[in-house]
């Protein structure tokens, strides 16, 4: 055990020589993750289209306007100033601007001499739809009034107000009647969403975690490699020659020392998508375990059997960032692995990653268990039985 931790610590004290390698073992896999998180979005923000609104009547048919705007499913009015409002079009921040005039009241609708600007940029899906929800806002806060209208056109009819306050009262109360009767007017039609999954599980947030972690969890356990050609080319691998070690105790505890930094790395990229991203990693702590120590395990083989045919440090970290990066695209750690065609999804199952990937994803995005992920997890250390096991056989200390 001693051995062990020596050769550990020995590992630990080259990897962290130079204070750079904070900038790859966790300042990077972090920013990374946070970037292709779309800035870890926590899926409950409104994503309707912003309608930036200057209200310059700020009369009860404006504020009206603005209530049913705020309804719509496609639009989010956020009232602003005129200056800044302009300024925000004009720099092309701002889709679509609605603008509420003054003098907006019953009595400029009742005359026909109400109207509201609506300005648009070119060209754009999102003004489109904005113009559609204005038109659709404006329509109900006119129907209503068209049928207060009318009702008042059928009262005069008859010569029932004695004043123009009495006239004013029946048109309120007949605006307010109409505005009722729509309120509670039945849908005309009914939306059922369906419950068939979709076959694309895709959470920016979920796969962006998950697939940063194996990204820049692998690379650096491939690079056991590097560390074994570095050590041939100083010549202290010859040195344990001359101590009572085995090849299985060095290899051991080279290994063990990496996979114990990889589990700290991974520790603290999972402390980061649970804190700041709101990732549901801390469900199942065990199989979370389980399977972050078989990832490890097998990456850790791997880089020791790639050691045992390189001859330079060169050789071996071009070689192990090169083999990282591609497993990791194949693997499905930068995109979902249900948008690659299906002979590429069996192919890739030959890669340590898919099984990584699939398994982290079990527990983050299909809220699975320890039962869930113990396939994945037992194809990991076959991996890591097999790499392994060439690693020993292949083994030199020259």
């Amino acid at each position: 055990m001693k051995k062990l931790f020596a050769i550990a610590w020995k590992d630990a004290i080259v990897r962290f020589a130079s204070s750079s390698e904070l900038l790859f073992f966790i300042i990077l896999p972090i920013f990374f993750t946070f970037l292709l998180a779309g800035g870890t979005p926590s899926g409950e923000e409104d994503n309707r289209i912003r309608l930036v609104v200057v209200d310059l009547a700020d009369t009860s048919i404006s504020r009206e306007i603005f209530t049913e705007l705020e309804k719509s499913t496609a639009v989010r009015p956020e009232y602003f100033p005129l200056e800044e409002a302009e300024e925000m079009f004009e720099a092309r921040r701002a889709s679509s601007l609605l603008i509420i005039p003054a003098g907006l009241d019953m009595e400029s609708i009742q005359n026909g001499s109400a109207a509201l600007e609506f300005r648009k940029q070119p060209n754009n899906l999102n003004a489109t739809v904005a113009e559609r929800a204005v038109e659709t806002a404006i329509r109900r806060v006119s129907s209503s009034m068209g049928a207060a209208t009318i009702a008042l056109e059928e009262a005069k009819a008859q010569g029932t107000f004695e004043s123009a306050e009495a006239e004013q009262a029946y048109f309120n109360e007949s605006l307010e009647l109409a505005q009722t009767l729509q309120a509670d007017a039945p849908e005309r039609v009914t939306v059922i969403e369906g419950s068939t999954p979709d076959q694309v599980e895709y959470d920016p947030r979920a796969n962006s975690s998950a697939g940063q972690l194996i990204t820049w969890v692998f690379i650096p356990l491939f690079g056991i490699s590097a560390l074994f050609a570095y050590e041939r080319q100083q010549g202290t691998l010859r040195r344990i020659l001359t101590t009572p070690t085995s090849k299985a105790t060095y290899l051991l505890g080279t290994i063990a020392g990496q996979v114990f930094m990889a589990l700290v790395q991974m520790s603290l990229l999972v402390l980061f998508g649970v804190f700041v991203m709101g990732l549901g990693w801390g469900r199942d702590l065990l199989a979370l375990f389980v399977i972050l120590l078989c990832a490890a395990l097998a990456a850790g083989a791997i880089g020791t059997a790639m050691g045992t045919f390189v001859k330079t440090e060169g050789q071996a970290s071009g070689l192990s960032i090169m083999a990282g990066m591609v497993m990791a695209l194949l693997g499905g750690c930068w995109y979902p692995l249900e948008l690659f065609p299906a002979a590429v999804q069996n192919i890739v199952k030959i890669l340590p990653t898919t099984w990584a990937m699939q398994g982290l994803l079990d527990l983050v995005l299909r809220n699975g268990g320890l039962v869930e992920i113990l396939p994945e997890a037992g194809v990991l250390l076959g991996f890591a039985a097999v790499f392994f096991g060439v690693g020993v056989m292949r083994f030199r200390y020259e």
